[in-house]
């Protein structure tokens, strides 16, 4: 048995047309007139709007027409108003779009509806691709806001009604050829669809994950400067240090989001992307402390033309920006500060002091 699909959130709510009663209309109340109550699937929708145009003419102005009206009112006091829509004019098949007004937060909301396994049992090519569209509606409700959700959400409901017209039977190709090449048409379109999808989702991760960043990089900072107004002249270096690399990964990311260099997993939502930022400029700052200690113990030269403080702390906090900037010099440099061992019987590199075991052995 066929059932009815509602497109909505990250979720495809499945619906059973058990509730189909009276001769396969909707589910009405006994009266012809009277009060419509009760929430109204899509399934229900199809059914009514079949029955009203395929009943007879002096039947089709009055009763049916009723019915489908009503069950249309119920359908959309749940839903929200139709903006789009395409119905099978031989079989109870149809696909929408409704749009309904969320109090908080104030915006429209887009709901894709479905129902065509009936139309499209015979067809499983064209089943297929309108699985493709269920999908890319989920995944656009769940990661997609604002102007491109909409856009995108029209495009989906503009191919599955193309898709579908494919399968009714008084508006698809007379011969299986022409089908063929309509079918490869609409695939492609859909992978447009799908493309454009990509993009808006990586353009908007980016917007999430830069926010996280921002949000850690500031907070890092203010914390920084109550610690050196409460606490003066201790681990001064090292709170300078940790601001400025914090700061230089976010100005490396922004660089590459500039470059168009930078992509992010855009299909694990926003707030993991804003999670995922927010760890940026923490790991940037904590390379930058481990920069800094190395130089300023002594473990690695920091090339300074001056032999005063000041000058090397200005060094320094550069080379903490440098390490926020780009982990990948920040991991070489801190390789390099480690031994570098030597096989047993090869001689040291030039410059590098002998190991302890062969100069107890040279003595």
């Amino acid at each position: 048995m066929s059932c009815g699909r509602s497109i909505q959130g990250d979720r495809l709510q499945l619906r059973s047309p058990s509730k189909i009663h009276r001769n396969g209309s909707a589910g009405l109340d006994n009266g012809a007139g009277g009060d419509v109550v009760g929430r109204c699937t899509f399934t229900e929708l199809v059914y009514a709007h079949h029955g009203w145009r395929t009943s007879p003419a002096e039947i089709q102005q009055g009763p049916a027409e009723q019915q489908y009206r009503q069950t249309l009112h119920r359908f959309e006091s749940t839903h929200g108003g139709v903006v789009r829509s395409y119905w099978c004019s031989h079989i109870e098949s149809g696909v929408a779009l409704t749009e309904k007004q969320r109090r908080f937060p104030r915006r429209a909301q887009l709901v894709f509806h479905r129902e065509s396994d009936w139309a499209t049992k015979r067809a499983p090519e064209i089943a297929a691709e309108l699985h493709r569209l269920d999908e890319l509606a989920i995944r656009a409700r769940a990661v997609l806001s604002g102007v491109r959700e909409a856009i995108c959400l029209h495009l989906v409901a503009a191919a599955a009604a193309h898709l579908l017209s494919l399968a009714d039977e008084a508006a698809a190709p007379e011969h299986p050829p022409s089908l063929d090449k309509s079918l490869a048409e609409e695939s492609r379109r859909i992978d447009d669809v799908e493309e454009y999808y990509k993009e808006a989702a990586n353009g908007q991760a980016q917007i999430v994950y830069v926010g996280g960043m921002v949000a850690t990089a500031v907070l890092i900072s203010v914390l920084g400067g109550l610690v050196l107004l409460l606490h003066h002249g201790t681990f001064q270096i090292t709170i300078v240090a940790l601001v400025a690399g914090a700061i230089g990964a976010v100005i490396s990311v922004i660089q590459r989001i500039t470059n168009q260099s930078f992509q992010v997993d855009y299909d694990i939502g926003r707030p993991y992307a804003f999670f995922l930022g927010g760890l940026r400029p923490l790991i940037g700052g904590a390379f930058a402390i481990a920069i800094t200690f190395v130089f300023d113990s002594g473990i690695l030269h920091l090339p300074t033309k001056s032999a005063n403080l000041r000058d090397q702390h200005m060094a320094l906090i550069v080379v903490g920006f440098l390490a926020g900037f780009s982990e990948r010099w920040a991991q070489d440099t801190l390789a390099t500060a480690l031994p570098q061992p030597h096989a047993a019987g090869q001689k040291p590199a030039p410059g590098q002091p002998p190991s302890k075991k062969e100069s107890s052995n040279a003595e």
